[in-house]
């Protein structure tokens, strides 16, 4: 059955056959066949399961019926051992259901004995599938691992993010928010010590242009480190619609309960920026006459919804390479084990849908709502 040149390995074959003559039949088969094999022969459960600690092998043969028990019973002991091990049938006729029972169980294939001709061809084809299977799986498997990879490190990334964003935050209201409001004392004192008219008009336009620089400064240290979500998630909402509608003249009406407790950190910076970030877009590209935010935490799940009436986003839009907006929305949505589904059709407004699921203490009645 082995080529004396031959530098191939073997094909390791476990044969589970209590008929000798039948066991020569496999072996003048796959002699026939040109086979480069080592075939091995038990008959017994025992010692069945024994040799599957003490060898590993390509494929297993096994006849339906053996003395005592069938191979069904060999197949949970293949299982109890956690081995992948391809499984063949060879036998007489088992009847179809039975064939069809045992491919249902994980039983790679079947093959009747009168058609011992193609045997070879069935093992070969058995191993084959078998080997894309594993390659299959591993693959599968290292794609997950990869993805959880980067989901880490996505969170990661929001973590130092948000920590970066709160240092530039202090060094602002320390070192610029300082400064300002000594120049403001500075030009206090200064027109109240002078009654020059063109150096009060100057000190006047300066006091302007200082006011203008702190709301300035102080829009950006919010940007950067939502203090006000000290004051919880909904007031947050209202303080993003109102700054939103401020700057862009765009009517923003929110829907959300008066209050929502017991929300971590993470959950209501995740639902906070998702607002922020879906406000940006809707003044940069939206083009639309009126935004509608709705909040609420019934049902176990905290939703957030930011609709609008504009132009839309079409597919290509979202598909492009460029496009990291709504994708980095969706990695701070799963850093939080929540999703974000985008509804949107050109011409027809646009929808984003945060979710994200809240434990048992985290979820309280839903309240009375305000417009």
């Amino acid at each position: 059955m082995m080529s004396p040149t031959s530098n191939t390995p073997p094909l390791r074959i476990l044969h589970l056959e209590d008929s000798t003559l039948d066991h020569e039949l496999v072996k003048r088969a796959l002699k026939k066949a040109e086979a480069c094999v080592e075939l091995t022969r038990v008959d017994t459960l025992e010692d069945f399961s024994l040799i599957l600690t003490q060898s590993r092998f390509s494929v297993i043969l096994a006849d339906y019926r053996l003395a005592g028990f069938t191979a069904l019973d060999a197949w949970k002991i293949l299982q109890q051992h956690h081995l992948q091990t391809p499984f063949v049938l060879l036998s007489g006729a088992i009847g179809e259901s039975a064939a069809v029972a045992a491919i249902k169980m994980g039983i790679s294939d079947y093959l009747p004995k009168e058609d011992m001709g193609k045997l070879w061809r069935v093992l070969e084809r058995t191993i084959e599938i078998h080997r894309i299977q594993q390659e299959k799986e591993a693959a599968d498997f290292e794609l997950a691992e990869s993805e959880k990879r980067l989901a880490s490190f996505a969170e990661h990334l929001q973590i130092t993010i948000e920590q970066e964003r709160a240092a530039i935050a202090r060094e602002i209201h320390d070192d610029i928010g300082g400064s300002l409001a000594a120049v403001r004392f500075d030009l206090a004192w200064m027109s109240r010590h002078t009654t020059d008219t063109a150096a009060l008009s100057h000190l006047s336009a300066a006091n302007d242009m200082l006011t203008h620089a702190l709301e300035a400064s102080q829009r950006i240290m919010m940007n950067l480190r939502p203090a006000v979500l000290d004051q919880g998630l909904v007031a947050a909402v209202h303080w993003l619609a109102t700054s939103f509608s401020k700057r862009t003249g765009l009517p923003v009406t929110v829907r959300a309960p008066h209050k929502i407790d017991g929300l971590p950190k993470p959950v209501q910076l995740a639902a906070y920026r998702t607002t922020q970030e879906a406000l940006t877009n809707v003044g940069k590209y939206a083009r639309c006459s009126q935004v509608q935010i709705e909040l609420s935490d019934t049902e176990g799940v905290l939703t957030l919804e930011i609709t609008d009436d504009g132009v839309g986003i079409s597919e290509q839009d979202l598909a492009k390479v460029g496009s990291f907006g709504i994708r980095g929305l969706k990695e701070r949505a799963r850093t939080v084990d929540g999703w974000l589904d985008v509804s949107a059709q050109s011409g027809r407004g646009t929808s984003i849908i945060l979710s994200i699921p809240l434990s048992p203490d985290e979820n309280n009645n839903p309240g009375d709502f305000d417009q």
